[in-house]
């Protein structure tokens, strides 16, 4: 059975989106990338509501089974940790409002998943979600960490389904 998985690299500025799926060996196959952007001198409500529209647009018509999104992180200006954590925000309510379940995985765990290691760079990550789904060329970095997630719970899933050694 095919699993559809929707990433999302929240933002108020920008709202990277990756969708894949992914087969019962556990493959990951590309199926549509982006990113949200909404007017950058709008102010914040605007912003965020323009970015939930899409994310719900986009659930509508990519019916993924799973949401993914990548958990806070502790930043250095507490004014764009807050922001984020609203983008958040938006994004599981959107997900929420379609029944669909969410999984959070932190920066760490999304780089260590996809790169190898949890203080991989973005250029690092990038060149790794281009390479596991097969792209020509790399998409934007927003929309490659979004990639990045949805491809880190593929990975958690197969994980998951392995039978544990008693």
């Amino acid at each position: 059975m095919q699993v559809r998985i929707l990433g999302i690299d929240p933002g108020s500025q920008r709202c990277g989106y990756g969708v894949i799926e992914r087969d019962a060996a556990g493959r990951v196959t590309y199926v549509e990338c982006g990113v949200l952007e909404p007017p950058a001198h709008a102010p914040l409500a605007a912003r965020l509501a323009e970015i939930g529209l899409g994310l719900r647009e986009l659930i509508e018509e990519l019916a993924p089974h799973a949401v993914a999104v990548e958990g806070v992180f502790h930043g250095k200006n507490a004014r764009s940790a807050l922001q984020l954590g609203q983008s958040r925000g938006v994004a599981l309510m959107a997900a929420g409002e379609a029944r669909l379940e969410v999984f959070e995985y932190a920066p760490a765990t999304v780089k260590r998943s996809v790169a190898g290691n949890g203080a991989a760079t973005k250029l690092q990550v990038s060149a790794m979600v281009r390479s596991l789904c097969r792209l020509s060329r790399a998409p934007k970095l927003d929309a490659s960490d979004a990639l990045a997630v949805a491809i880190c719970h593929a990975f958690r899933m197969r994980a998951l389904a392995r039978p544990r050694a008693i």
